[in-house]
């Protein structure tokens, strides 16, 4: 049993290892390190190119707030409102406060943002479009379904809010070796003066 579990975690590594090489390989060749374009050719950062993408889908429900926003992208509230203000800066936005709840930051396209993200929309499609289009007609399948499986896995391992790197519960880390500090310098001896002599105690 103990030479089976072994070998069960032996390949639990190797195909954690396994995706880990595919998933950043894929990462690298589709363009998603590119610090100011888009994998799709678009001169903006891929964060402003889905915050637009996310918001011209929700445009008929009016609104949006940053807390929405940032629950859409899976960033934190601090990154969203940094986004928003790049954003704004660029006219892609404007920015509110909620009459119902005055802490809300209520979020809308302008006429640039709509008219930017649909030019990012179209670019998208067009390379999702030419990327399956590489892939055999009997391939597509499985590739859809095994995103689908990586999605949900990501959802179950790495729900919203939680660390995305936490140790395993079976291998703590070790505490620390305390070390002591060192002892203080002695001071000096002043010139010209012995020590003094303890009195012997008892006797008195």
């Amino acid at each position: 049993m103990a030479a089976v579990a072994r070998s069960g975690e032996a390949r639990g590594r190797a195909d954690a290892a396994a995706l880990r090489e595919l998933v950043q390989g894929f990462v690298r060749r589709f363009g998603l390190l590119a610090g100011e374009r888009t994998p799709c050719g678009q001169p903006l950062a891929v964060s402003h190119a889905h915050a637009l993408l996310v918001m011209l889908d929700r445009a008929a429900r009016g609104a949006q707030t940053q807390q929405a926003l940032g629950r859409a992208l899976g960033i934190d509230k601090s990154n969203v409102a940094r986004l928003c203000r790049k954003m704004e800066s660029a006219g892609h936005l404007v920015q509110g406060r909620s009459v119902e709840d005055g802490r809300a930051r209520l979020l809308s396209l302008t006429e640039a943002g709509v008219r930017v993200a649909r030019g990012v929309e179209e670019a998208s499609r067009a390379r999702f479009a030419a990327v399956m289009a590489a892939l055999a007609p009997g391939e597509r399948g499985a590739v859809l379904a095994a995103l689908r499986a990586l999605d949900g896995a990501l959802a179950r391992a790495l729900p919203a809010g939680a660390a995305p790197l936490r140790r395993a519960a079976s291998a703590p880390a070790p505490s620390p070796t305390p070390v002591a500090a060192p002892a203080p310098p002695a001071p000096p001896a002043r010139a010209g003066r012995r020590p003094r002599r303890r009195a012997a105690r008892g006797g008195r």
